[in-house]
């Protein structure tokens, strides 16, 4: 089950980042390219197509490992930086009053 949340973390991570890209893309379409029409025909993308692949792996496993982070509890493990003090006493008061 565990595995699961994580690797359905990392899926909604890269539907995040999906969801992220085509509001952009609908922005520059309804703002834009109406104004300019400007439809970035040359603007040389093609070379960095084959990163596409890569971005969304990575995208996908940072998010499984995020939830693992969290859905495994680690997250929310408190370490204690030491001793904890209590609050002082102003002197001449009892603690109970």
């Amino acid at each position: 089950m565990l595995l699961f949340e994580s690797l359905s973390a990392g899926a909604m991570a890269v539907l995040v980042g999906f969801a992220m890209v085509m509001a952009v893309v609908g922005v520059y379409v309804m703002v834009v390219w109406p104004l300019t029409f400007w439809d970035l025909a040359n603007s040389g993308m093609e070379k960095y197509g084959a990163w596409a692949n890569t971005v969304v792996w990575s995208v996908f496993t940072g998010g499984s490992l995020a939830g693992y982070w969290c859905f495994s509890g680690a997250a929310f493990k408190a370490k204690s930086s030491g001793k904890r003090t209590n609050a002082t006493v102003r002197p001449g008061r009892s603690p109970r009053t």
